[in-house]
């Protein structure tokens, strides 16, 4: 359309009306929420109020539990509940003092001779750390399969417990442990004329450092015996620069006594952005300090977000080591323990976040809490514009579903610059025939173009019969008849629930660093199908549907259902992309008929250095496979294999790598982040 065409007036009038609408339901909320938050302001300063306090605590502790069971979705959902605890209780007996070096594995370690091997300083701040915490703090150093280590210690204590600290510290200084080659002891102490925080006492430490590397670790918690062994053999084979490892967290003096283990993805900016999965034990070498500081006060409570954040946006090689090495104490006041424990810690990390992104070129952006966690947050980037989005629907009869679809699309998106092509490709129904021509004359005429994918001759064969069906081609033939900026692939048998399904997935789309962008879709029974695909996962070593089969409330395995991530694929049962990407890598490869082609699509976007994200804020309904059947027998089961074998042979190399966002301790038979018990999670096979 030229700008001649174009009635600026009518579209401006149009915007006029729609503001005056949204102003009008601002201040009508806004009087809403004025009324209830006087009513709330005279509860709370009732007196009987305040006496019901304990009750209260007990009532909502009950509900939290009540709550916990029912996300589970039913009977047999707290059943798999139990199971997977009961497989995560008999996992952990291996990650604890099992896995430690034994006798034969420790000499074969401490005897490496590695090409590099560079100083690490351990940076631990002390503040009135109780004998039992800083005796096993220092031991755990103490005890390292690799020797060149510096452990820097920055004393805040009071004067009630500084000359125990120092007493303590003034002990292991003087053992054989402590000292290098050359007799120099390898422990630095400093005792601090003020405590500055956990930010400024850890500053110190930096000062105290003299290693290429820099290590942070808490003075109540524990490393693993091989923690630099491993770290040091990362830094000599990837030219690590930034390097973490997965942890648990454990109650009392015992680490064997453990509450959870968090097994991480590789390095995932969203996920990070999101929440500050990396957490401990980062080391990373010293020179990413150049032109910024370690610690900064003004974020205390979220400072290792934030400079995890900014070392990583400094990094060029960030390497996770997928083994459990970090042990993070459980006590009164940890964070560990209860994040409410530190409250400003919740501000401080948003406060982390935003700043991250502004040094990204995001300025209207929103970053709130989610359901799973404070500290796990939703971020709410600005659609930038209103570019025209094509969403192309691939259809063969099924005229309910497709109506259905269309329907909800039409009735829920308020976003209105979209057209909706169906690609008609074989249907003979007198039905979906009659809503065809309800769709070309109707009120929906200007939003729907329907395209016979059979009456375009090059899509026939040579004599001018049908070819087998192609979902790659149909898909493809699609995309080239839309005209939108932005492609949504979707299947006929979805359902729109989130109104602002569009924006959620646009403003991804629209990052220059973003490929395919995904969202959760839910079975009828609001139990889920999509939540992000997973490499390799189930039987035929393909990929599967992480966290498929769970209840719709669930939150996911460390709250993965509640925040957006990066992934390796999502289905293209609901995928957005922009055209100019789509067409970057020739849209789907069409030698893959029916299955696997957006799992392909999306390695291939992925290929190009360009991320995947799925979303759990774009939610959908999916009856799945309504169109074309279950691949679980017959031709079509013989076609999966076919197509799966022609998947596992292009991508061998990646699949052999395992998928980065799904760590190697999980197992590769179930969906729901169950732990490999048999299998990796013994640190002597790697």
């Amino acid at each position: 359309m030229s700008e001649k065409d174009f009635d600026f007036k009518a579209a401006y009038e149009k915007e006029k009306l729609k503001s005056a609408d949204l102003a009008s339901r601002i201040a009508e909320l806004e009087d809403k929420n004025s009324e209830l938050e006087f009513k709330l302001s005279r509860i709370k300063n009732n007196p009987i109020w305040k006496a019901s306090t304990p009750a209260r605590n007990a009532m909502h502790f009950t509900i939290r539990q009540i709550d916990r069971v029912r996300n589970q979705g039913s009977v047999k959902g707290v059943i798999a509940k139990i199971k997977y605890k009961q497989v995560e209780k008999k996992a952990m007996t291996h990650y604890g003092t099992e896995s430690f070096p034994t006798p034969e594995v420790r000499k074969e370690q401490e005897e490496t001779v590695f090409e590099k091997a560079p100083l690490i300083s351990i940076l631990v701040p002390l503040y009135n750390t109780p004998e039992k915490f800083l005796r096993d703090m220092i031991e755990s150093v103490l005890v390292q399969t690799y020797s060149n280590w510096q452990l820097c210690l920055a004393d805040g204590s009071d004067d009630e417990h500084v000359g125990l600290v120092s007493q303590i510290v003034s002990e292991y200084m003087k053992e054989g442990r402590a000292l290098d080659k050359e007799g120099n002891c390898k422990i630095s102490y400093e005792k601090l004329e003020k405590n500055e925080g956990i930010s400024g006492n850890t500053n110190h430490c930096l000062e105290l450092a003299k290693g290429e590397y820099i290590g942070l670790f808490d003075h109540d918690d524990i490393l693993h015996p091989e923690v630099l062994y491993w770290y040091v053999k990362a830094i000599n084979e990837e030219n690590a620069d930034y390097i973490y490892c997965d942890e648990t967290t454990f109650k009392g003096d015992d680490i064997n006594k453990m509450i959870t283990m968090h097994f991480k993805p590789d390095y995932a900016i969203d996920n990070l952005r999101a929440n500050n999965y990396i957490c401990h034990f980062s080391v990373f070498k010293r020179t990413l300090l150049d032109g910024t500081e370690l610690f900064r006060t003004k974020f205390d409570g979220s400072q290792d977000h934030d400079m995890i954040l900014r070392l990583t946006d400094k990094a060029e090689h960030i390497v996770h080591i997928p083994k459990l090495l970090y042990y993070w104490r459980s006590h009164a006041g940890s964070v560990a323990s209860d994040i409410s424990a530190k409250p400003y810690a919740i501000e401080a990390a948003k406060g982390a976040v935003a700043d991250h992104l502004r040094r990204h070129g995001y300025d209207h952006f929103k970053i709130t809490s989610t359901r799973a966690f404070e500290t796990i947050f939703k971020i709410s980037y600005e659609v930038v514009g209103t570019p025209k989005v094509s969403i192309v629907i691939p259809n063969c009869e099924h005229a309910e579903d497709l109506r259905r679809c269309i329907d909800s699309i039409y009735e829920k998106s308020v976003y209105d610059n979209y057209e909706i092509i169906v690609v008609e490709n074989g249907s003979k129904g007198s039905e979906i025939k009659g809503y065809y021509d309800e769709l070309k004359s109707g009120s929906l005429k200007d939003i729907v173009k329907v395209v016979d994918f059979y009456e375009d001759k090059s899509n026939l064969n040579p004599d001018g019969s049908k070819p087998k069906f192609n979902y790659s081609k149909v898909v493809n033939y699609g995309v080239k008849a839309s005209d939108g900026e932005y492609i949504i692939l979707l299947n006929n048998d979805t359902k729109v629930i989130t109104v602002n399904w569009i924006e959620e997935l646009l403003m991804y789309a629209q990052r220059a660093d973003v490929g395919a962008v995904g969202a959760k879709l839910y079975f009828p029974d609001r139990k889920i199908q999509h939540a992000g695909v997973v490499l390799k996962l189930g039987a035929h070593r393909t990929a599967g549907h992480s966290h498929y089969g769970q209840a719709g409330m669930n939150l996911g395995y460390m709250g993965r259902l509640c925040y957006a991530q990066n992934v390796s694929a999502v289905t293209g049962a609901c995928l957005m992309v922009s055209r100019k990407k789509y067409d970057e890598v020739g849209g789907l490869d069409e030698t893959f008929e029916v299955s696997l082609n957006d799992v392909d699509f999306c390695l291939k976007l992925r290929e190009k250095g360009y991320l995947n994200v799925f979303t759990p804020f774009a939610e959908m309904f999916h009856y799945e496979s309504l169109s074309r059947g279950l691949d679980l027998e017959g031709e079509n089961a013989k076609r999966y294999e076919d197509e799966s074998e022609h998947f596992r042979t292009k991508w061998k190399e990646i699949l052999d790598k395992g998928d980065p966002y799904y760590n190697p301790n999980f197992s590769l038979d179930r969906s729901d982040y169950s732990l490999n018990v048999e299998g990796y999670s013994s640190l002597r096979d790697q």
